[in-house]
């Protein structure tokens, strides 16, 4: 491990949420997939091309000015994440311990609104415990792949990008956490290894062979 982390000098985990702290991307794409062939038929891979978008981009991009049809999609997709199930990536509970315990800085950095994460506490009532900050798209200006949301959370505890990591799953999120100068840890948890290598760091399937010194390595450049 680097000597200038060594000497505790203050880092910063900053965790999307779907696909990276919770599996629930497979549930999306079912949700996403359907309203794409309903709506948008002639658009191949309707699910893909809108992961890791607030639904305010969603609606903006394929919905405008379709009031009503927005209002039926917010109502159904509001249903749909009430009965989600909010299960946890593997070998991420540990890790987010291992940094309390190390000392790092931690939040949830994610396009889900408030709504949305009412049903996150709803199910682990834990959860806000398990970080330091937690930041929904009603933080943000500009959602990703814009940086906003990234420097944000660095702006958050007095970090500049080069003392953060990002963990993200999406094109779109690791884009931002890119854009943002952070090193990116990639989760092919939504997409395959090959397709996100080459905008992250490092790829890991999920939190289980991940820690805290593998980490900080990516921080004083030991990979």
């Amino acid at each position: 491990m680097g000597k200038d982390f060594e000497a505790g000098v203050r880092t910063a985990a900053l965790f999307d949420l779907d696909g990276v702290i919770f599996d629930t991307e497979p549930q999306y794409t079912l949700f996403w997939g359907e309203v794409g062939r309903k709506y948008h038929p002639e658009v191949e891979h309707f699910e893909q091309k809108i992961k890791g978008q607030t639904l305010v981009q969603i609606f903006d991009r394929w919905f405008d000015g379709q009031k009503d049809l927005q209002r039926q999609l917010t109502c159904e997709l509001d249903d749909f994440e009430s009965r989600m199930a909010y299960a946890y990536v593997p070998g991420v509970e540990h890790f987010l311990s291992a940094l309390r315990q190390a000392g790092i800085c931690t939040a949830v950095v994610t396009s889900s609104n408030d709504a949305k994460m009412r049903n996150v506490y709803r199910q682990h009532a834990g959860f806000k415990a398990c970080f330091d900050r937690i930041f929904t798209s009603e933080c943000f200006a500009r959602s990703k792949p814009a940086p906003d949301c990234y420097l944000t959370g660095a702006a958050a505890f007095g970090l500049p990008a080069g003392r953060c990591v990002v963990f993200e799953d999406s094109f779109n999120g690791l884009k931002a956490g890119r854009a943002a100068g952070m090193k990116v840890v990639g989760l092919s948890t939504t997409n395959a290894p090959e397709q996100i290598c080459g905008l992250c760091d490092v790829v890991i399937p999920d939190f289980s062979g991940f820690s805290v010194e593998k980490m900080l390595d990516l921080l004083s450049g030991e990979e």
